[in-house]
């Protein structure tokens, strides 16, 4: 049995567009075109900076999100940002280790784990991304690596803190981000299956079967439809191509 939810589409914008302007402008487009869409959750997740500026008070069905949180509530942290502050301007998910904060800032697991916790006590909605590299991939350790990184990153948290919120995983091969080589959708299931029975494992069955997991890696709107009715995903994370309008609105009515 899957989970019922209905799909969750999420856009991680990363460090685009380059003036506040785009971004107001790719946010309106894809407003108004997703504007009768009722059966598909849709979330974009800007850079920080937008985000006081895209909240228009649900004025729009989409759902705002930030690419990342700092686990301390306040302090001295220069440069980063709350979780409390992430839900002051509007935020319902937060996208925690996703691949390139692994590789280019060094998150760690336990980095990983001490966000999850952040974000589930502020009841923000966290989408936990996991994936293997290509070198792991080839020496067929990607199962090892999804448990490892599933299991480090939920380490004492409870179901029940989970089940309190939209919690969403992400299974993002880091081989396919940004590469134009999407993962096959047989594969794709395979790894989407795995990550089902390991949360089964570490929890319970009832709630791996109502957990969400989205796919990511070089989605577009040719290759997004298999993912959800062959493959059995939830949903999808898109990177690049979340910044063509037209594109992403194509995607989210192919799922929908």
């Amino acid at each position: 049995m899957q989970s019922m939810n209905k799909p969750i589409v999420v856009a991680n914008w990363k460090m685009n567009p380059q003036s506040l302007a785009e971004a107001k402008r790719l946010f309106d487009s894809v407003g108004k075109g997703l504007k009768d869409i009722k059966n598909t959750e849709v979330v974009i997740c800007p850079p920080f900076i937008y985000l006081p500026l895209l909240n228009n008070g649900g004025r729009t069905s989409i759902k705002l999100g930030a690419q990342d949180v700092f686990w301390e509530k306040k302090g001295a942290f220069t440069g980063e940002i709350s979780s409390k502050m992430l839900k002051d301007l509007g935020c319902q998910y937060v996208i925690i280790g996703h691949s390139e904060r692994r590789r280019y800032f060094n998150e760690t697991d336990e980095v990983v784990n001490k966000k999850l916790k952040t974000a589930l006590a502020t009841k923000l909605n966290p989408i936990l991304c996991i994936g293997e590299t290509q070198q792991e991939r080839k020496k067929g350790k990607t199962k090892e690596i999804l448990k490892r990184q599933l299991t480090n990153a939920l380490e004492k948290i409870s179901d029940f803190r989970l089940h309190t919120s939209d919690f969403v995983i992400a299974y993002e091969p880091i081989w396919a981000i940004g590469t134009g080589k999407a993962c096959s959708p047989a594969e794709a299931k395979r790894a989407g299956d795995f990550i089902r029975s390991t949360v089964s494992n570490i929890y319970n069955q009832k709630f791996a079967e109502n957990l969400s997991i989205l796919y990511g890696g070089s989605v577009n709107s040719q290759n997004a439809k298999p993912y959800i009715f062959e493959a059995d995903f939830q949903g999808l994370l898109i990177g690049g191509a979340s910044l063509k309008a037209k594109e992403f609105i194509k995607i989210v009515k192919s799922v929908s």
